[in-house]
């Protein structure tokens, strides 16, 4: 059967439903943990602290946890890193109804919280090729599924449910995120089992995570897809940055405006999502990169540019449909052309330049902001990314990532076996 009519398998289906609900768990928790820390203080520093805990495994340990991925069953790793961040949030559920709640305690947890979803995240990077055996048009279909699926839940229906069951107690969106995470171990729990990869020489975590990342710079496709989320990292977080103050004192917005401006932003994601696969097809996976970045550069120039909301919210639109489509094409490309062995630190070590090109480009925002002019965050943004998209244009152009992809295919990397039903199978040993 050819991709075009191939059929998603069911276990996707499950692998969606249990990443849809941890999605909204995860935009109850995002609302609601900096608003139960307001209620504890108005120190900016300590409120940043519990923002910033939530990012620090990613920078600390991001490409070691992908080397334990590599070594670990990905299905397991899954549920138990779910499971564990169910059993984790009963504990300031549980402080919060005591009323011992504290900043450290909220900080520890954004930390444990943050580090169970790098494995939890990048154990499901490198499940799903195996599971759609490598399918570039399936894996499209499904990581548009799951783009589609994370940015409504996060970012339409989990922050509003999250501020309205704070309302109801500090331990209601906590205990609520909590039950998401239990669902979703439970679900992840009845997938099929894939066999592990082949196992390399009993080498030191550290060297593995070394080769896992040298892979990435080696290869100059897996360097552009890796470049293009660092560098669009610090454009963003530039705009983000100052564009609450951008909307009030440029564009005249409230804060319910300032509202639908995101509101703008999330549903051009939807529609990027929508579309990627169509795009992939009619221009090519490599073009449509190129196209998805430069279209992204050109929408904050407009942004930068607008007099009034009603040209800012569809700049933002087609800034936001520019970055969803390339959240879906980028990482369905790399699950298609890295091997299975090295698919978790792949994939951690993209994430973790992505995480850390954040802080500069936030940094970059403000002093931009506060040396010249409000504006000038935006123009300087617009500038990187279309910069960024002659630079990997040449990277991941059609012709090296049809290279890419008959390489992959030569390897066999598509050819695996059967998945297990896990009824029939022993428990594999997460370690």
């Amino acid at each position: 059967m050819t991709s075009d009519v191939q059929q998603l398998p069911t276990g996707f289906g499950r692998l969606w439903t249990a990443q849809t609900v941890s999605s909204l768990g995860d935009g109850v928790s995002h609302a609601a943990l900096p608003l139960i820390a307001l209620t504890l203080t108005r120190d900016p520093m300590a409120l940043a602290v519990v923002t910033a805990a939530g990012t620090l495994p990613w920078l600390l340990c991001g490409v070691l946890g992908g080397a334990l991925v590599d070594r670990w069953d990905r299905r397991r790793t899954m549920w138990v890193a779910d499971a564990a961040r169910a059993v984790l949030l009963a504990i300031p559920a549980a402080a919060a109804v005591l009323d011992v709640l504290s900043i450290p305690l909220l900080a520890a947890v954004a930390f444990l919280l943050g580090l169970g979803g790098l494995f939890f995240d990048t154990a499901a990077t490198a499940y799903l090729p195996d599971l759609l055996r490598r399918d570039p048009a399936l894996l499209e279909r499904a990581n548009s599924r799951l783009r589609g699926a994370q940015t409504a839940m996060s970012g339409f229906a989990g922050p509003p449910a999250g501020s309205a069951l704070l309302a109801l107690g500090r331990a209601v969106p906590l205990l609520a995120d909590a039950v998401s995470f239990l669902l979703s171990a439970l679900l992840v729990h009845t997938l099929p089992a894939m066999p592990r990869p082949v196992p390399e020489a009993r080498e030191s975590l550290l060297r593995q995570a070394r080769a896992g990342a040298a892979y990435v710079f080696r290869d100059r496709v897996l360097l552009g897809l890796a470049l293009r989320p660092a560098v669009g990292n610090v454009a963003f977080l530039a705009v983000e940055t100052v564009l609450a103050l951008f909307a009030h004192d440029r564009l005249g917005i409230d804060t319910y405006g300032f509202g639908l401006l995101l509101t703008a932003e999330a549903t051009g994601g939807l529609l990027g999502a929508g579309i990627a696969s169509f795009l992939g097809r009619r221009l090519g996976t490599g073009t449509a990169l190129t196209c998805t970045a430069a279209v992204e550069g050109l929408a904050i120039l407009g942004l930068a540019a607008a007099p009034n909301p009603y040209v800012a919210g569809p700049a933002l639109a087609v800034c936001g449909a520019g970055m969803g489509a390339t959240m879906v094409l980028a990482p369905s490309l790399r699950q298609a052309i890295v091997p299975a062995h090295l698919m978790g630190r792949v994939a951690s070590t993209s994430r973790m330049l992505a995480m850390c090109a954040a802080p500069i480009g936030a940094f970059l925002g403000g002093w931009l902001a506060t040396t010249y002019d409000i504006r000038t965050p935006l123009y300087a943004a617009a500038a990187l990314l279309l910069t960024m998209t002659a630079v990997t244009a040449s990277m991941t152009s059609n012709r090296r990532v049809e290279a890419a992809l008959g390489a992959a295919a030569a390897a066999g990397r598509r050819d695996h076996p059967a998945p297990k039903d896990p009824a029939q199978e022993s428990a594999p040993d997460l370690l």
